[in-house]
C-alpha cells in the first residue's frame, strides 16, 4: 500500500510515520521507485502499537525503541513494554482504559454518580468530545472519573470533609502549569524546525513532561506533608 493508504489505516499522519521510519521505530520500506516506496500490512500493526505505548503507557520514544529492538529480535512484547513501564510506575498506574463512548457507559465504567460527572464537566476537570451526536470520554477522562470515585471509597471524599471543589482549583493549577510548558516550548521551537520535528518533539515532551510531573508532585507531598505535619505539633504543643 501506499503511504497515504497506511496513514489511513494506522490512523498516523504520513509525517508521524517518516518520522518513526527516520528515528528507527519502523523499518525501511521497499521501493518501488525513486519517490515510491510500498509499505505492508506489518506497518499498520506496527504504528499502532507504538502509538499505544505513547498514548496509553505515557512512554517516551527512547524506551520504545527498546521495545521495537527485542520486537524484531522476536522477543515477547509485552515482557518488553512491563519492565520498561516498572521504571516509571507501579502496576495499578499502569492499568489505563481505553475511550469510552456515552455517558451511561462512562459511568459503569468509572462508578462515577450522573450528578458528579455533571459537576466534573461542568468544571472542566472531565471534557468529553461530541462526534455524531454522542459524548466520547478519552482515555484521560476515564481515568480521572475511576481515580474520582476512589478517593471517596479510601477517605478522601466530601462526606469526609473534603471540599470538592479543589478538584476544580487543582485543574486550573494545572492548566497555568501546562499552559507555561507550552508557552516555553512554543518559544524555543516555533518557526525554528519543520513541522514534522516540531510535533514530534511536542509529543515527545508531553510524554516525558508527564512522568515528570507524576514524580515531582509524589517527592513534593511527602515533603510539604511533612512540614505541615510539624507545623502543626508545633502549635498544638504551644
Amino acid at each position: 500500500m501506499k503511504i497515504s493508504e497506511l496513514a489511513k489505516a494506522a490512523g498516523a499522519p504520513k509525517e508521524t510515520i517518516h518520522f518513526y521510519i527516520r528515528e528507527g521505530l519502523l523499518p525501511k520500506p521497499r521501493k518501488k521507485a525513486r519517490n515510491v516506496a510500498e509499505y505492508d500490512d506489518s506497518y499498520i500493526e506496527r504504528i499502532k502499537y507504538i502509538k499505544e505505548l505513547q498514548d496509553k503507557h505515557f512512554l517516551p520514544l527512547s524506551e520504545i525503541k527498546k521495545i521495537v529492538k527485542r520486537w524484531n529480535k522476536g522477543s515477547p512484547v509485552q515482557g518488553a513494554v512491563l519492565q520498561l513501564q516498572s521504571e516509571y510506575f507501579s502496576a495499578v498506574e499502569r492499568l489505563l482504559p481505553g475511550e469510552i463512548k456515552g455517558e451511561e457507559n462512562f459511568r459503569k465504567a468509572t462508578g462515577l454518580s450522573e450528578n458528579w460527572l455533571v459537576r466534573m464537566e461542568e468544571w472542566g476537570v472531565i471534557t468529553p468530545e461530541t462526534i455524531d451526536g454522542e459524548k466520547v470520554y478519552s482515555q484521560d477522562d476515564v481515568s480521572l472519573g475511576k481515580v474520582i470515585c476512589d478517593m471517596d471509597r479510601v477517605g478522601l471524599g466530601p462526606k469526609d470533609g473534603f471540599e470538592p471543589g479543589a478538584l476544580r482549583e487543582y485543574k486550573e493549577d494545572f492548566k497555568v502549569l501546562t499552559s507555561r510548558g507550552n508557552k516555553y516550548f512554543f518559544d524555543a521551537l516555533w518557526e525554528k524546525v519543520d513541522d514534522e520535528s516540531f510535533h514530534a518533539r511536542a509529543q515527545q515532551g508531553m510524554e516525558i513532561m508527564s512522568i515528570f510531573y507524576y514524580h515531582l508532585y509524589r517527592k513534593l507531598a511527602k515533603q510539604t506533608f511533612a512540614e505541615e505535619m510539624e507545623k502543626r505539633r508545633s502549635e498544638s504543643s504551644q
